[in-house]
């Protein structure tokens, strides 16, 4: 097995004028799981892309363990890729499918044949193996391009967004066996993937991309309790963090009817940058219900989803007119069109820099 290294890679298209990847500097333990995660066009296919040897590097370098293979071929890297499209042979069995890379490779039929049933019993995949892809689900031939990659047993596995052709229930029940999987092969994960859910999940750390900058990587714990500025905090969580602009106050923030503390150091940072306001984050968790004050919202659409509901309501236009979601308990659901008070919890506020978008919070 072996660590993977992004030292300031870089990779700018023919033609274009920005990176796509631009510096990324990124250290992945020896059989670490790591997500990069972002939204459409950020970087984190090409990311993958430059690791696996199928883009080039411009600028910077990339090494697998002590091996600077920067330029060097896709085969020569001893890394196994996991495709969305699946990428099989629809004319082999999945046996002959497994097993083609060990064929290429010349090893002997019996030893390609161990390793494939091998990996089959893994993959509850032993029963179809004599099948063509055709004749499988999605869910199935994701299984097989996994078991193509396990029978390698390469120094890294790199993963594409594997699973958003599979349908909701499937992608949760898929995800789990591929993060026990991992963990049971020991093999360093590069995993991409869009969905944040997905990431929270899986990965023993997560690298949010955005515009082909590295935003933050830190465990899905870290992430979701300190997002390191205003992107992060409204990418990771689902719902998203509710994120309000509201006037500084004497010892703390103008929340609606209430004052709401924050740490001096937030309010000092803010007051040296210029800044009149900030941007407070909240989690739809920390809102507590009160009878009056705080901020009042009409509730728009209620989500009953049975032990909890969440509430999507707007503040008044004398407010500002901004959206927020708020938990609730499942048992104590408003109707829709009333009114709610809601308080942040002090100790659950996020501050940010509306200017620089920075958190200024601990």
């Amino acid at each position: 097995m072996a660590s993977v290294t992004f030292d300031k890679a870089t990779r700018l298209y023919p033609g274009g004028d920005k990176p796509a990847v631009d510096q990324l500097e990124l250290e992945i333990e020896d059989g670490e799981f790591l997500v990069l995660v972002g939204p459409s066009g950020c970087g984190k296919s090409t990311s993958l892309r430059m690791l696996a040897g199928l883009e080039d590097v411009n600028g910077g370098a990339i090494r697998i363990g002590d091996r600077d293979v920067t330029h060097l071929p896709p085969k020569d890297r001893d890394i196994a890729m996991v495709f969305q499209n699946y990428a099989l042979y629809p004319h082999m069995s999945v046996a002959d499918n497994m097993g083609f890379a060990l064929k290429i490779a010349g090893e002997d039929k019996a030893t390609i044949r161990k390793k494939v049933e091998d990996a089959a019993k893994m993959l509850d995949l032993t029963q179809y193996l004599d099948r063509k892809p055709k004749a499988l689900s999605g869910g199935q031939r994701q299984r097989v391009a996994m078991g193509r990659a396990i029978v390698r047993k390469p120094q890294v596995f790199l993963m594409d967004e594997p699973l958003s052709n599979l349908d909701a229930k499937l992608r949760v029940s898929t995800r789990t066996q591929i993060a026990a999987l991992q963990r049971d092969l020991g093999i360093t994960t590069v995993y991409v993937t869009h969905d944040q859910v997905e990431a929270m999940t899986m990965g023993d750390r997560v690298a949010v991309l955005k515009d082909g900058l590295l935003q933050q990587v830190d465990t899905p714990r870290n992430m979701y309790d300190r997002p390191a500025n205003l992107f992060v905090a409204g990418f990771i969580g689902s719902p998203a963090m509710n994120l309000v602009e509201v006037p500084i106050a004497d010892g703390g923030v103008k929340f609606g009817d209430s004052v709401v503390p924050v740490s001096r150091e937030a309010l000092s940072a803010a007051a040296d940058a210029g800044d009149r306001t900030v941007t407070v984050g909240v989690r739809p968790e920390h809102f507590d219900i009160a009878g009056s004050g705080g901020l009042s919202i009409v509730v728009n659409v209620v989500e009953e989803l049975g032990a909890d509901g969440y509430v999507y309501g707007s503040t008044s236009a004398a407010e500002g007119s901004q959206d927020l979601v708020v938990r609730v308990g499942g048992r104590q659901v408003p109707e829709k069109g009333s009114t709610l008070h809601v308080v942040p919890r002090a100790d659950e506020i996020h501050v940010f820099s509306t200017s620089s978008g920075a958190r200024l919070s601990r």
